[in-house]
């Protein structure tokens, strides 16, 4: 982070070229999201599920985006996101939730 409490370009790209060869890599994925995450109220996790509000924070954005430029990570456990910045992500198979806005 910086002394903004913003992520850097590196923790971006770690993000980004993290390799999604298993579900332990997931996890730690996912770890590493939440020690970046702005507001950790907005981060939770349930099982393998993980829900992450980005509260409008443009740090949190920017993690999304390094999210979705991750095209493993995304494909295979992004499940839904609805607006005002919501995400859940889980492995495939795993069922949603009513509260994951199915």
């Amino acid at each position: 982070m910086d002394e903004h409490g913003y992520p850097t370009d590196d923790e971006l790209e770690t993000i980004t070229k993290w390799k999604m060869s298993s579900l332990a890599n997931y996890h730690a994925l996912m770890l590493y999201i939440g020690e970046l995450w702005r507001w950790n109220n907005y981060f939770t996790r349930n099982g393998n599920t993980y829900e992450l509000s980005t509260g409008g924070g443009a740090g949190n954005e920017e993690i999304i985006g390094a999210m979705g430029n991750n095209s493993m990570f995304w494909l295979l456990y992004w499940k839904s996101s609805r607006r005002g910045g919501h995400y859940v992500f889980a492995p495939i198979g795993t069922e949603l939730e009513a509260s994951d806005g199915a």
